[in-house]
């Protein structure tokens, strides 16, 4: 196994780089719909935070592409300034000097396209100096940080973003500073030049690729119930954060009140701790258990604990379903990694990773739609349509098991016969 310091440059200055900006998200974007909920009411919110979802998957898509035709730093460090400049002008737009909810709006809509413009870039930029046998250990060690920070800023954004919010963006602001340093002076460019392809035949083979994908039936469902699955969760930063600003009463957390905000950002932190606790813990008593039942009883217990968050206010029960639902979701994200890993073809990997990475979009999306439907029904009646969320997921994965076993066992069967 290569140790860290025989890893490329790049990858540890990304470690460090991954850890700040994603303490930045954990810090400010689970609370980002409990804002704009008091300022625009859940109804507009939930439109809001769709129009998100769209802008920031729409220029995930120009991100993929230009990330080959212009190289990685550069649209790393172009989406970096963005995104700096963003976070300073939203603290700006929450200061003593102004408040303007709608300003913010518009700086978080920058802050997503940000991200989808240099996700891609980052993301190519570690397979082109990793090899296949280096980057389990990478990715392994990336999701261990990208964890860690969401813990580290979730905290700090349930302690500071009720009132102290311009100190908070300020930070942030200078925080993105420090890592568009790493990435300017640091980071080299690891992207060999490419013949540049006229745009016309590049978009039609984009979407040649795409029909013959969305042929792939066992795929599409598996796609569709990871979509459901992953709604359930971020239902924590929108529909799950309104209500437990709304509903909650402050309570009393050892030896300090907790607010509905707080516990947001507390049970975020909760989730993120666990998962750096036990990964490999859980990880490894789920592989002694039969793989069907364990995968659909994860998916049983994960929507569980997420029902109960969203129908519970009592601080400590809020803690114990956070904790079943981290377990579920423990149990859930190796196998359903594994099974994602054996659907493709060698030919179209790429094609099929760029629709699933659209299971994030898109649950992203109905799960700002929940805060819409939040401001209509009642608490029992978003609980129960959390709940069915997840069994038709469930349901879904349940049908396609079968298919999924056996193409893995395909691929195994050409891997074996190829050594």
């Amino acid at each position: 196994m290569t140790k860290f310091r025989d890893y490329h440059r790049n990858i540890k200055i990304r470690i460090l780089q991954i850890f700040l900006s994603d303490m930045v998200a954990g810090a400010i974007f689970p609370f980002m719909a409990i804002y704009f909920s008091e300022y625009f009411g859940a109804k507009l919110t939930g439109i809001l935070l769709v129009l998100n979802v769209v802008i920031g998957f729409i220029v995930g898509i120009y991100g993929g592409y230009y990330s080959d035709r212009m190289g990685r730093k550069k649209l790393m460090v172009i989406a970096g300034v963005i995104r700096m400049f963003a976070f300073f002008i939203m603290a700006f737009a929450n200061s003593s000097v102004l408040i303007s909810p709608e300003l913010t709006f518009i700086m978080t809509l920058l802050v997503m396209a940000s991200f989808g413009l240099d996700g891609p870039a980052a993301d190519a930029m570690i397979i082109d100096i990793t090899k296949p046998s280096q980057r389990k250990g990478v990715y392994s060690l990336m999701y261990w940080c990208f964890n860690l920070a969401f813990a580290v800023g979730g905290i700090v954004g349930a302690l500071t973003f009720k009132n102290y919010l311009f100190e908070l963006l300020l930070t942030l602001a200078i925080t993105n500073v420090l890592s568009n340093i790493l990435v300017i002076f640091f980071i080299e460019e690891t992207m060999e030049k490419v013949e540049a392809t006229k745009e016309k035949r590049v978009l039609r083979s984009i979407v040649k690729s795409y029909k013959e994908v969305a042929g792939d039936k066992v795929f599409i469902y598996f796609v569709i119930a990871g979509l459901l699955i992953q709604s359930i969760e971020n239902q924590m930063e929108n529909y799950i954060g309104v209500r437990l600003n709304e509903e909650m009463p402050a309570q009393s957390l050892f030896f300090f009140d907790v607010t509905g905000v707080e516990m947001v950002g507390f049970l975020k932190s909760e989730n993120t701790i666990i998962v750096v606790l036990l990964t490999v813990f859980i990880t490894k008593w789920v592989s002694k258990l039969k793989e069907d039942r364990a995968f659909l009883m994860s998916i049983f217990v994960f929507t569980v604990g997420y029902v109960a968050i969203s129908y519970f206010n009592n601080v400590w029960l809020l803690f114990i379903f956070m904790a079943v639902a981290t377990i579920g979701e423990l149990m859930r994200v190796p196998i359903q990694s594994d099974f994602m890993a054996s659907i493709p073809s060698d030919d179209k990997r790429s094609s099929y990773m760029a629709v699933y990475g659209m299971v994030f979009n898109g649950s992203m999306m109905i799960s700002s739609i929940f805060v819409s439907l939040g401001a209509i029904f009642s608490t029992e009646v978003m609980s129960l349509l959390i709940f069915a969320s997840g069994l038709l997921g469930m349901a879904i994965t349940k049908k396609i098991l079968p298919d999924l076993k056996e193409r893995r066992q395909l691929q195994a069967n050409q891997e074996q016969s190829l050594s």
